[in-house]
């Protein structure tokens, strides 16, 4: 099992306390226990790592190339007019006149620059970006052949592993490119044994994962919510 890494994360207590007849008191009962771990080292992960997959950006792509086409279509179209001694369409003549009389620091005329500049900050994340955050890659151990692990996948694998575990009740998995957050409910046994359980299992199983950079493991263990 992977030490702990993190001098911050340790296992907490959490006391309740429950009067009996009589008045008597009964002993702190343990409610909850957790701890995090910090992914394995690179050193330790392997050779063969692979880096992102790349979206395509097929949409996006697809709607600016239809956008940029049309308005260069209407406004070629519109100076071919003109060339042939026809008046020019009257949008054009009203855009100009507007540009014409409006100055630089118009709210319109600012509105219109902050508008075209967020879409075109958008368009320039979109292309540096790789995207596919759902994607997961995973080690290459054939150089003409690259893997990636789905997400939910990887989490619903983590949870099969999870409720094998003696004492667990039920667990909840969210998985991210960096972490793992395991939420488990356990309804008989040490909280504190049952999550050195859930840190082995699960260091273990996500090891197998074979992810390119395995993430984190956050796990944390709590008693039923008492009903009433």
């Amino acid at each position: 099992m992977t030490e702990p890494q993190n001098p911050e994360h340790s296992t907490q207590r959490l006391p309740t306390v429950e009067p009996v007849a009589g008045g008597d008191v009964l002993e702190l009962d343990q409610s909850a226990s957790g701890a995090s771990y910090e992914p394995v080292p690179s050193k330790e992960r392997g050779e063969g790592g692979s880096g992102r997959f790349w979206s395509a950006r097929r949409i996006p792509a697809a709607v600016l190339a239809l956008v940029v086409l049309g308005g260069a279509g209407l406004l070629l179209y519109d100076v071919a007019a003109v060339r042939a001694d026809h008046p020019a369409m009257q949008w054009r003549r009203s855009l100009a006149d507007e540009l014409a009389r409006r100055p630089l620091d118009d709210v319109w005329v600012l509105t219109g620059a902050s508008v075209a500049a967020a879409i075109g900050l958008w368009l320039l994340a979109l292309a540096l970006t790789p995207g596919l955050r759902d994607l997961l890659p995973m080690r290459r151990d054939r150089p003409d052949v690259r893997a990636a692990l789905d997400r939910t996948a990887a989490a619903m694998v983590l949870r099969d592993r999870a409720v094998e575990v003696s004492g667990v009740q039920s667990v909840r998995v969210a998985m991210s490119r960096r972490k793992a957050k395991v939420r488990a409910v356990s309804h008989f046994r040490e909280l504190d044994d049952v999550r050195a359980d859930l840190d082995t299992v699960l260091t273990t199983g996500i090891g197998e994962l074979g992810l390119t950079r395995p993430p984190g493991l956050s796990v944390h263990v709590r008693r039923p919510a008492k009903k009433g």
